[in-house]
């Protein structure tokens, strides 16, 4: 049976390509081998309301504006915090969360060029003040980042091209110097990994910086 342990709330962000996904599954499984229960989630998505969202916003072919896309993201976010997020560290789990409000800061504010002093009233709202106890962000180069996706999507039958990966290499660029500005403004809680060595690599740091956060009781169930 898993031993009890305080609940923490851990993000994932980074550019496209840096293999957060990769790196929530693997940590979720690192985690329950060592006695935890860990909830691993996505945005937007994991809520019914979460996945048509999803489905709308990843369509290259629907013409959204920039209030509208933040909108729908944050609509998508209060769905998922409520009932998901919340339930599982008031039980006492760990949430692996891919993506989440600094995703909405990076991409639409500082890639879609919106003040992000305007979208932090909304993002409170939509999280209910809710914020992560340690958020990973994966460093890679856009340009890198852009070139794995392309050599996956090469070998995918799958749709993996949407909106975001659509966009040019300047969009991606101010995307990446966004999250920037965003840890030098607020550099307690961040981890830097390098997104560039092999996964396992990556996924070891990782994993020993959760352990360390655990061990430090950094984690609560606001």
């Amino acid at each position: 049976m898993p031993s009890p342990c305080a609940p923490l709330f851990v993000t994932f962000e980074g550019p496209e390509g840096s293999g957060k996904s990769t790196q929530v599954t693997l940590l979720r499984a690192a985690l329950e081998k060592d006695g935890h229960e860990a909830v691993a989630v996505r945005e937007p998505g994991d809520t019914a309301v979460g996945e048509a969202v999803r489905e709308l916003l990843l369509n290259a072919d629907v013409d959204l504006r920039p209030r509208t896309e933040t909108l729908l993201f944050n609509a998508a976010r209060a769905q998922l915090v409520d009932t998901v997020i919340r339930p599982a560290l008031a039980a006492g789990r760990i949430v692996l969360c891919d993506r989440y409000a600094d995703s909405t800061l990076a991409y639409q504010g500082f890639g879609l060029n919106q003040d992000p002093q305007t979208l932090e009233p909304l993002i409170r709202y939509a999280t209910d003040g809710l914020m992560p106890d340690l958020r990973i962000y994966l460093d890679l180069d856009p340009a890198r980042g852009l070139q794995r996706h392309a050599q996956a999507a090469a070998s995918s039958s799958q749709r993996i091209w949407d909106r975001f990966h659509a966009q040019d290499l300047a969009f991606h660029r101010a995307v990446h110097a966004g999250y920037r500005a965003l840890m030098q403004r607020q550099p307690a809680g961040w981890l830097v990994v390098d997104a560039q060595p092999p996964p396992a690599v990556i996924q070891r740091r990782i994993h020993a910086s959760v352990l360390q956060a655990l061990a430090a009781g950094q984690g609560n169930a606001s």
